[in-house]
């Protein structure tokens, strides 16, 4: 609540000292506890931002035993909570064991109320601002889903996510264009359960992966005896998504006598299967996706001009994931827990040279390379955390540390553009001083700045 008292659990078996504690410290809500079950009570119900303890509890109070367990016990429950104790003259080795154990300050006994005072306050001050920093933190790297499953904290792709929500409820066709492995299939899918259609079949095919001749029956369908082997009448995708979305991936592969036919469908909504001479009429959105320049295409004359504006009404361009940034470490940690929980439970997450690498990596495969990578690195990660090695990413992340700073970013193109003109060269320097269009005493001078001589 916005202005309310800090709370301050007392845990003091005298008496006089807790009321004297209490009467001292106006400016928090104080609680106080007598024994280890009324603290452990009053952290549960209370939650309080600091606890003072004196660890001569009884029946222990000449000695230190209940009182460090009452400690355990807290930082067991509660970690985050700053636990201040008390110790006697003499007894300096017991706070520094209280210490060692989690507590965050000590002070002697007798009491100076102004010393403990400061002490209690530090301890305050630090947690607001831990507790900040945790929400900071959580607000930052934050994993967000939009249309229902495509996990990103990119404005690139909320700003994707939006215009696919605004043209779902329609009928339009949707062009999806992108890089293989950005997710197209996945924003697909969101699209169709984000429309009135939900309640209909989502159909996928892959015209890139199905032989030509195949192509027009597994897309149209074919009547039995309509060619060697067609035992039987079948519907094909078209037919199958009646009522639902159909998700062309791939769609300029499809091969130009097929284009007439699937423009003939876009037309007048109904097709023919092969051998067949029934028109039959099919209720099938298209949302369609490819990788390929289909402009360029158009001008060679491979893909036709009227099919492409039937099938891109609605033209969306799915970033890549190194356009993406932050969900590239996103991801990865997502792709980690999943794999984990059912591959290699004892992995918990990545080391910090693996962060490096994640981020650092420019992911030309993108999501489908980055969930195959982390899929590899845990299964044959051998410890808890994830390394850059793991991943195959250790060349890729030889600092660590990495900085996001210009300086960085310089040298780590520097190292890459070396390395591919000296395999280029053959290891000619002059060549690839050639290549790079430096002198060859400013290539000695970058080799040996980067340390690349062999």
């Amino acid at each position: 609540m916005e202005g309310a008292k800090p709370r301050l659990l007392i845990v003091e078996d005298d008496e006089g000292l807790q009321a004297q504690l209490k009467w001292a410290y106006d400016d928090y809500e104080v609680i106080i506890a007598g024994n280890r079950d009324q603290a452990l009570a009053a952290l549960r119900s209370e939650e309080p931002d600091v606890v003072t303890l004196d660890l001569g509890l009884p029946p222990d109070p000449d000695g230190t035993s209940e009182g460090l367990a009452v400690l355990d016990a807290i930082m067991a429950m509660k970690p985050d909570t700053k636990v201040v104790v008390a110790s006697g003259h003499g007894a300096r080795e017991s706070a520094l064991q209280a210490i060692e154990r989690g507590a965050y300050d000590f002070y002697q006994k007798p009491v100076d109320i102004e010393k403990l005072g400061l002490i209690v306050g530090r301890a305050v001050k630090l947690g607001q601002i831990e507790k900040e920093n945790r929400r900071l933190s959580a607000k930052v790297g934050e994993e967000k889903t939009v249309l229902g499953n495509m996990i990103t904290a990119a404005p690139e792709m909320a700003k994707v996510a939006r215009t696919i929500e605004r043209v779902a409820s329609t009928n339009i066709s949707v062009m999806l264009l992108g890089a293989s492995g950005t997710g197209k299939e996945l924003l697909a899918r969101g699209l169709h359960e984000a429309s009135d259609r939900r309640s209909g079949a989502f159909v996928a095919i892959n015209c890139a992966a199905i032989p030509e001749n195949l192509l027009e029956s597994e897309l149209f369908g074919h009547e039995k005896g309509a060619f060697t082997g067609a035992v039987k009448t079948t519907e094909g995708k078209i037919e199958m998504a009646n009522g639902g979305t159909l998700f062309l991936d791939e769609v300029g592969d499809i091969p130009l006598t097929l284009q007439v036919k699937l423009l003939r469908f876009l037309q007048e909504r109904v097709i023919e299967r092969i051998g067949g001479r029934k028109e039959i009429a099919v209720n099938t959105r298209i949302v369609c996706a490819t990788h390929q320049n289909l402009e360029e295409m158009i001008g060679v004359g491979t893909f036709r001009e009227d099919l492409f504006y039937r099938l891109a009404e609605v033209v969306i361009r799915v970033p890549s994931l190194a356009e993406r940034p932050g969900d590239s470490i996103l991801l990865a940690k997502h792709f980690l827990t999943r794999f984990a929980r059912d591959m290699n439970p004892q992995v918990k997450g990545f080391a910090p040279d693996a962060l490096a690498a994640i981020d650092n990596w420019q992911w030309p495969g993108n999501v489908r390379e980055l969930e195959n990578r982390v899929k590899r690195a845990v299964i044959m990660a051998e410890g808890k955390l994830v390394g850059a090695e793991d991943l195959d990413l250790a060349e890729e992340s030889e600092n660590e540390s990495l900085a996001l700073n210009l300086k960085h970013a310089r040298e780590a193109a520097d190292r890459r553009m070396i390395r591919q003109a000296m395999a280029r060269s053959q290891g000619n320097i002059s060549m690839t001083a050639k290549l790079l269009g430096i002198s060859r005493p400013t290539l000695y001078d970058l080799l040996k700045q980067y340390d690349l001589q062999d």
